[in-house]
Order: structure tokens, then sequence, then C-alpha cells
């Protein structure tokens, strides 16, 4: 109520109310606008509109504030989040370095394997390459031998029948199969 009569105070002292003229008039428009505001105030107070906004603007305040702490919960998790899969990325990185590093491990012995074993199958090559020389030199020096032998052969029976005389061929021939019989018996 004493807002009321301070609202009143105020418009009496307005400059309408020293424009001249009975002021408490309803020919007044000033005196009829300030009946109206008075009214509509007094029924906006009866109606009780300031308690019911301003429970609309507490129930917007707390609904705000849900939110904000929602937002709050929200930005929290995406932190979480976003460490866990800053975790997760250096994990993937340092194992795919180990990978790599094991990689070129594997890689450095499969080649000094393969050197190893390109050594032993160049020398196996090598003993074989040899044996086979070998054996063509024996195979080699065989024939030569076997050769020089039917060259041998064949000059002492052309030498021997030169030389040869019915006579000695008779008697060569009678000391030959002496021989077999003795060495038979």
């Amino acid at each position: 109520m004493k807002k009321l009569i301070a609202l009143f105070a105020l418009t009496a002292a307005s400059p309408a109310f020293a424009a001249g003229g009975p002021f408490f008039s309803l020919h007044n428009t000033n005196f009829v606008v300030l009946l109206a505001f008075v009214l509509f105030v007094g029924i906006l107070l009866y109606a009780k509109a300031p308690a019911k906004i301003g429970g609309l603007l507490d129930a917007r305040a707390v609904q705000i504030k849900a939110e904000l702490d929602e937002a709050r919960a929200l930005r929290d998790e995406a932190k979480a989040l976003l460490a866990s899969y800053e975790k997760k990325q250096k994990d993937v990185a340092e194992q795919s370095e180990r990978i790599v590093a094991s990689a070129k491990e594997e890689a450095m012995a499969a080649a000094a394997q393969a050197k190893a074993d390109l050594k032993v199958s160049i020398a196996r090559r090598v003993a074989a390459a040899e044996d086979q020389i070998a054996s063509a030199e024996q195979s080699a020096i065989r024939a030569v031998k076997d050769q020089a032998i039917a060259v041998a052969v064949a000059a002492a029976g052309d030498v021997l029948a030169k030389q040869m005389t019915a006579e000695g061929a008779a008697a060569s021939i009678d000391a030959a199969i002496a021989q077999v019989d003795a060495k038979l018996h």
C-alpha cells in the first residue's frame, strides 16, 4: 500500500497537474490514464503477478543452474575422455615404435642369416665344383694312362712282332702256357 501512495504522490507532482484545471475530473485524460494505470497495477498485485513472475524467474534460474551443472559434468566427462584418448594415442605410438624396432631387428637378423646361408651355399658349390674338377682330373689322368698303356702295348707288340721269329713265338707261347698252368694249380 505504501508503494501505491508513493506512486500517487509522484503522479500528483507531474507536469499535467501544473497545466491547470481540475486534475481529478474524468474529463482530464491524464487523470483517466492515471486511474487506469493504478487499477492495472492493483489488478496485477491482487493476482499476485509479481510473485508468479518471481516464481517463474526462480524456476528458470534453477533450470539454468541445472543446465550449467550438466554442462560442467559433460565438460569433465569430455576432459576424462580426451585424456583417455590421448593416453591410448600415446600407447599406440609407443607400440608402433616397438613394432618398427622389432621389424628392423628381424630384418637385420634375416639379412645376416641370408648372408650366412649364402656363404654356406657358395662354399658348398665351390666344394662340389672342386670335387667335379678333381674327378675330371682323375678321369683325364686315367684316360691318359690307359691311352699310354695302349700305345705302349701297341708299340711293344710292333717291336716284338718285328723281332720275333717263328721259333721265338713258339717258345714264348709255351712259356706263357707254363706260367698260367703254374698259377692255376
